[in-house]
C-alpha cells in the first residue's frame, strides 16, 4: 500500500470515527468531547470537523457552538432506506396498518445479533416525537426479535444466550435460555410473538415474521403501543390475525409464495409464557 493510499484510508477512518460519536443520547458535541471519544488530538479533530462541516456532514449551532449531524447525513440515510428492497416492499402496507389501527407499526431486520429498525409509523394512539429508523434493539426483549429468533434454530439461540447479550430491562425480560426456548416453541406453534413490558414498562407489542423469496425469515413486523391502547388481554387473537396478514402481504411482495396454509396461522392464544 502506498503512503498516499494509506493516508487516505486513515483519514476516512478518522472521519467516520467522528461521525459515529453522535448518538440519540449525545446528538450535539464539542470538539473536546469528540477528542475524548475518539482519542484523536484536537488539531486533527478540528481540521476534520471543519471539512465535514463544509461538506454538510456536520453543522455547528451558532448559539452554543456545538456540532451535530448535518443535512448530508439525512440525505444519505434517505437514499439508503429508499434503495432497501425490504423497506420499499413494506412501507405502504406498514403505513396503512398504522393509519387503520391507530397503533405504532414497526419494521426491523436482523443485523449483528440485534434488531435493526428500517421504519416505524406512529398512529394516533401511539405517538412519538422521533423516528426509530436506524436504531437497534435486543432480540430477546422485543416481539419482533423473538419472532425472528423462533426461526433461527436452537443453535443460534443457545449461542445468543452465551454471548453476554441477554440483559434484563425489566423484571419481565426473559434472561434464561430454557424459558426462552419454551417461549419460542409457543411462537412457532401460533405464528406470532408478543412482548409485554419486557423492554420498557407500560409498553407492549405483537409481531409476526416476514419471509423472503426462499421462505427464510428476513425481518419482522410489529404493532406496538401503550398497554392500555394495545389491549392484548381482550383482543390478542384479532390483533394477531391483522399483523400476520400484513406480514404475509409484505412477504408476497418480496417474492414469497404461500403454497399451503402454514401452522403459523393458528392464532388461538394459549397461556402467555413470554413474560
Amino acid at each position: 500500500m502506498s503512503v498516499e493510499s494509506g493516508g487516505g484510508t486513515q483519514a476516512v477512518e478518522r472521519a467516520m470515527s467522528l461521525l459515529v460519536c453522535f448518538t440519540d443520547e449525545h446528538s450535539e458535541l464539542r470538539i473536546s468531547e469528540l477528542c475524548a471519544r475518539t482519542g484523536l488530538v484536537q488539531s486533527t479533530v478540528s481540521r476534520m470537523v471543519s471539512s465535514l462541516d463544509r461538506q454538510g456532514f456536520l453543522e455547528q449551532d451558532e448559539r452554543t457552538g456545538l456540532y451535530r449531524l448535518g443535512p448530508m447525513a439525512v440525505t444519505l440515510g434517505s437514499i439508503a432506506l429508499n434503495s432497501n428492497p425490504l423497506y420499499r416492499a413494506s412501507r405502504q402496507s406498514a403505513q396503512n396498518l398504522s393509519q387503520t389501527t391507530g397503533l405504532g407499526v414497526n419494521l426491523a431486520e436482523l443485523r449483528d445479533d440485534r434488531l435493526f429498525y428500517l421504519a416505524n409509523f406512529e398512529g394516533a394512539k401511539s405517538p412519538k416525537s422521533f423516528t426509530m429508523a436506524g436504531r437497534t434493539a435486543p432480540l430477546h426483549a422485543t416481539g419482533m426479535g423473538k419472532a425472528i429468533l423462533a426461526e433461527l434454530g436452537d443453535d443460534y439461540v443457545r449461542d445468543y444466550f452465551t454471548k453476554g447479550l441477554v440483559d434484563a430491562y425489566t423484571p419481565h425480560t426473559i434472561v434464561d435460555a430454557a424459558t426462552m426456548e419454551r417461549a419460542l416453541q409457543e411462537i412457532r406453534n401460533r405464528g406470532y410473538a408478543t412482548e409485554v413490558e419486557e423492554l420498557a414498562f407500560g409498553r407492549a407489542c405483537i409481531a409476526a415474521p416476514i419471509r423472503g423469496r426462499s421462505g427464510r425469515v428476513v425481518a419482522a413486523l410489529s404493532m406496538s403501543g401503550p398497554l392500555s391502547e394495545l389491549g392484548l388481554q381482550g383482543r390478542q387473537e384479532e390483533l394477531a390475525l391483522t399483523v400476520i396478514e400484513t406480514a404475509d402481504e409484505i412477504s408476497v411482495a418480496l417474492g414469497f409464495t404461500v403454497t399451503r396454509a402454514p401452522a403459523r396461522r393458528t392464532t388461538t392464544a394459549p397461556k402467555e409464557t413470554a413474560r
